[in-house]
């Protein structure tokens, strides 16, 4: 098994055992970017569970995430297993109210606020 079979595996596993996943600089209560810092805070601000994966612990997947999506940005957010976007994705989707309306179709338990 080749080291990208076994980190695809992993990521495989993540975001079918966790409804939501978001692959990030740094943790959800210590981010390392911006960019990954504004998605988990919107995650936050929705109440939204989800797992946060830093990938600056382990340069191999900061690199499988990237060849897994074939997006070449940090952060990434999935769920349901379905790959949604990077940072400017998801504000603009929340903006809009469709990441509430996309987490509602999917059941996943959030706060229905909308942004100001």
């Amino acid at each position: 098994m080749s080291e990208d079979s076994k980190i695809f595996e992993i990521i495989k596993k993540d975001i079918t055992d966790n409804d939501v996943v978001l692959y990030m600089k740094g943790t959800a209560q210590m981010p390392q970017c911006g960019f990954s810092s504004v998605v988990a805070q919107i995650l936050k601000h929705l109440n939204v569970a989800f797992k946060s994966v830093d990938i600056l612990a382990d340069p191999e997947l900061r690199q499988g995430i990237k060849d897994f999506t074939n997006w070449p940005t940090i952060p990434q957010l999935y769920v349901k297993g379905e790959f949604i976007g990077g940072c400017d994705i998801v504000k603009e989707m929340f903006q809009s109210g469709e990441l509430q309306k996309l987490l509602t179709e999917l059941e996943i338990e959030h706060s229905s606020e909308v942004p100001v």
